[in-house]
C-alpha cells in the first residue's frame, strides 16, 4: 500500500493542543513530530532573537533552512518567560493545553513557580513532556547536558570509529532526536492513559542519555554476563557476519548477508560456491570465527566491479545491499519521491525547498505540512486574543517588552 495523498484524510491528533517551551532540537523535534500529526502546536520563544535554531547552519534571509523543517505546523507566540507577566500568560496557555514540552535545565520552571505540581491544579489532565541532560532526579540532574553528550554517556559514541582511533560522531544530533521520539512515545501514552483512567496527565521524564543507552541493543547484558567491553569495529557489526562496507572500483558497497540463506546465495551470486555450501558456514555462528575469510572474499569481489555493477549481481541474488547515499544521491532518488519522502514546502519569505517528509506513514491519517514555520511571534496578537485579551491590552505588554 502506498503512502495516502488525501489532503481531506483526518488528522490523527485533531484537537490535541501542545504548548512548547523548549528549543533547538529536543523538544521542538518532539513538538514537530505531533504538529504533522494534526496536534496544535504553540511556540513560546524569546522575543529577543527567537529560538536559536533560526540562526543555525545555512540561512536564507537570515533563517535557517533547518528552521523551516523542525518549525512548520507552529505558531508562534513571541514571550518573556523571565518576567512574572509572561509567565502569567504561559499558565493561562498551559491552563488550556493537552500536553506541554519543555527542555529546560531541571528546576528552571520551579524556579518560575510552574513546576507540574502547580500547572496540574489548574489542569489536572496535563501531560507534561520533560526532556533534560541527565532527567529530573539523580546526582547529575543539574549538570548541563547536550546531545553530544549524551551519546557519549549513552555509549553510542564509544562504538563509533575505526578500532584505536579517536571515536567519531555520527554527523547529526541523534542524541536530541532519539530523545524527542521517545518523548513522543511517552506523550501518546500518557494521552491514552489519561483518556482510559479519568482523564489525569503525568510527567514523562525523558534523559537524552537514557534515549541513547535504550537503542544500544545487547552492550550491558553482554558485559553483565562474560565481562565483555564491546569495542568500536568500523563498518563491521561485531558477532554478525557478514555485514561490513566493501571497497567497490568507484565507491564502497554495503552488504548485509548475515541471514543463513542469504549467506548461500551471496556467495553463489560472488562465484565462491565452495563457502555456500561449506557446512561450518550454515549457520552465523560458524561465520563469525571466519568472518575475516568472507570479507576477504566479498571483497576480493566488489573490488572489481563499479557500485551498480555490484548491486545488480546482489539484487538479483535476493541480496540486501546498498550504496552511500548523499544528500544529492536522497534528491535524486526515484524511491524517495514515490514515498514522499521529498516535499515541496514554501517558506514564509516566499522561498521553495525541498524538506524532509512525514514518517511514520499513517495510510488512514496520514501526517501532513499543513503549514510553513512561523515568523517571530507571527502569532502573538491571535493567542493573545485567543485567551481573552483586548488589543490595548496587548499593547502595553509590547511596550513593555513581554511580547513581541
Amino acid at each position: 500500500m502506498t503512502p495516502s495523498r488525501s489532503a481531506t484524510a483526518p488528522h490523527a491528533l485533531a484537537g490535541v493542543r501542545v504548548v512548547e517551551m523548549g528549543q533547538l532540537i529536543a523538544g521542538p523535534f518532539a513538538a514537530k513530530t505531533l504538529g504533522e500529526f494534526g496536534a496544535e502546536v504553540i511556540k513560546i520563544e524569546p522575543p529577543e532573537g527567537g529560538d536559536p535554531l533560526r540562526g543555525w547552519r545555512l540561512t536564507q534571509d537570515g533563517t535557517s533552512v533547518w528552521w523551516q523543517v523542525q518549525s512548520r505546523n507552529k505558531r508562534s507566540l513571541a514571550l518573556d518567560l523571565r518576567q512574572s507577566e509572561g509567565r502569567a500568560i504561559a499558565r493561562r496557555l498551559v491552563a488550556r493545553a493537552d500536553v506541554l514540552i519543555e527542555n529546560f535545565r531541571p528546576g528552571t520552571l520551579e524556579g518560575w513557580g510552574m513546576g507540574y505540581e502547580e500547572l496540574a491544579r489548574d489542569n489536572p489532565g496535563l501531560v507534561m513532556l520533560r526532556i533534560s541532560g541527565y532527567g529530573q532526579s539523580g546526582p547529575y540532574r543539574d549538570r548541563p547536558g547536550f546531545g553530544a553528550i549524551a551519546e557519549a554517556m549513552g555509549g553510542l559514541r564509544h562504538l563509533t570509529g575505526e578500532p584505536g582511533r579517536v571515536p567519531v560522531r555520527c554527523g547529526v544530533s541523534i542524541g536530541d532526536t532519539l530523545a524527542a521520539l521517545h518523548g513522543v512515545i511517552g506523550v501518546l501514552t500518557a494521552l491514552h492513559h489519561r483518556q482510559a483512567n479519568g482523564g489525569r496527565g503525568q510527567v514523562i521524564d525523558m534523559a537524552l542519555h537514557e534515549a541513547v543507552f535504550n537503542c544500544m541493543e545487547s552492550l550491558v547484558p553482554e558485559y553483565s554476563a562474560f565481562g565483555v567491553v564491546r569495542e568500536p569495529a568500523g563498518s563491521a557489526l561485531p558477532g554478525i557476519a557478514p555485514s561490513n562496507a566493501y571497497a567497490c572500483s568507484d565507491g564502497v558497497l554495503l552488504v548485509s548477508g548475515n541471514g543463513d540463506s542469504i549467506f548461500r546465495r551471496l556467495m553463489q551470486a560472488i562465484g565462491r560456491d565452495d563457502l555456500a555450501a561449506d557446512p561450518a558456514l550454515a549457520h552465523n555462528a560458524g561465520r563469525v570465527t571466519r568472518v575475516g575469510e568472507i570479507d576477504g572474499a566479498i571483497g576480493a569481489w566488489s573490488a572489481g566491479r563499479t557500485v551498480a555493477e555490484a548491486l545488480q549481481v546482489l539484487a538479483e541474488a535476493q541480496v540486501p545491499s546498498g550504496r552511500v547515499y548523499t544528500a544529492k544521491d536522497i534528491a535524486e532518488d526515484p524511491h524517495y519521491r514515490a514515498r514522499d519522502m521529498l516535499l515541496a514546502q514554501t517558506t514564509r519569505d516566499g522561498h521553495t525547498l525541498e524538506v524532509p517528509g512525514i514518517v511514520p506513514k499513517l495510510i488512514g491519517t496520514p501526517g501532513r505540512v499543513r503549514s510553513a514555520a512561523p515568523r517571530l511571534g507571527e502569532d502573538t496578537d491571535a493567542v493573545l486574543r485567543e485567551l481573552g485579551l483586548g488589543d490595548a491590552e496587548i499593547a502595553g505588554l509590547r511596550e513593555r517588552r513581554i511580547v513581541a
